[in-house]
């Protein structure tokens, strides 16, 4: 018995080595997102969803991109990214062709590359899926919400926030092919990105035609700049505000009866799935899937609730 003991106490060690060895924590993931416009106030839920899932992912997430629209700069950084061995990349595609080549690269690096706010739909594209809104009839469904508020043979105003962006286009594109039967008459333009700049542009619009009674947006900060020129020089004019996405501001002019709807893109969602999808690639193999991040209407009726959810930043 004594023999017994003593050799399976020096053979104990031997045998747990291994398994302390197996259990030993590996190196978080290492996952990055690259996006345009990187400090737009839009961002901060989708930088959230992207915390929030990192935590329970057991990842390290790194939130990096342009200051404005720069495509080759974006793609440029993606490249590094790659040749930084980030174990998941996480892109926005805002230009159908720009991102084709990096793409490729992630892959045949074997690097998992999901699409993020807006997705290349036009052409081929090496990314394995994309968490974002249907743009196109994104803008269909604000366009067919307006339709009964615009009177035929109207002409309208309708804005961008930066130009070179496909989701704005898409969007755009989708509101006026809801439009088109009306006989409508549109005139589209660039207000810049960040609210004050769009209302100093709008208000100029709207004083140079007083026939444009209506104002359909395809952007945050276009939105909110279209309601606050509206607030504070147009109020008697009868002008019908609608556009995209949340803002505190753009939140309070729904209640004031300023803007009359938003579409919500749901962007927690945006920063939220990727990382799980990039994670359970990584470890497990499973193929990341296309998710719809919708196209709600936020308007009087529940813009309380939205309110709320959003000073959380889920919104």
């Amino acid at each position: 018995m004594k023999r017994l003991t003593i050799v399976l106490l020096l053979t104990a060690p031997i045998i747990m080595v291994p398994a302390l060895w197996a259990k030993a924590p590996q190196k978080p993931l290492r996952f990055i997102f690259i996006t345009t416009c990187k400090d737009e106030p839009f961002f901060g839920p989708v930088k959230k969803g992207m915390m929030d899932a990192a935590k329970m992912m057991g990842v390290e997430c790194t939130w990096t991109g342009t200051a404005d629209v720069d495509t080759a700069a974006q793609a440029k950084m993606v490249e590094d990214a790659i040749g930084r061995n980030y174990d998941g990349i996480a892109l926005n595609i805002i230009d159908p062709v720009a991102f084709d080549k990096v793409a490729k690269l992630a892959a045949d690096r074997g690097i998992p590359l999901v699409a993020f706010n807006v997705d290349d739909n036009a052409t081929p594209n090496a990314r394995l899926a994309a968490v974002c809104q249907n743009l196109y009839e994104a803008g269909r469904s604000l366009g067919r919400a307006a339709a009964p508020h615009i009177p035929d043979g109207s002409r309208i105003l309708m804005t961008m926030h930066s130009a070179g962006v496909s989701a704005l286009e898409d969007r755009l594109r989708g509101e006026q092919d809801a439009l088109k039967d009306k006989g409508i008459t549109w005139k589209v333009v660039v207000t810049g990105n960040t609210a004050e700049g769009a209302a100093e542009v709008i208000t100029k619009e709207l004083k140079a035609d007083p026939d444009i009674k209506a104002v359909l947006c395809t952007g945050q900060t276009d939105t909110e700049g279209a309601g606050l020129a509206v607030e504070r020089n147009f109020k008697d004019r009868g002008c019908y505000v609608a556009g995209f996405d949340l803002s505190p501001q753009t939140l309070r002019l729904i209640e004031a009866g300023v803007i009359a709807f938003t579409i919500d893109q749901q962007p927690y969602i945006q920063g939220f799935y990727p990382v799980v999808q990039l994670a359970l690639r990584c470890r497990y193999g499973i193929m990341p899937s296309n998710i719809d991040a919708g196209a709600a209407i936020v308007d009087r009726s529940n813009v309380d609730a939205v309110a709320g959810l959003c000073k959380e930043g889920y919104r």
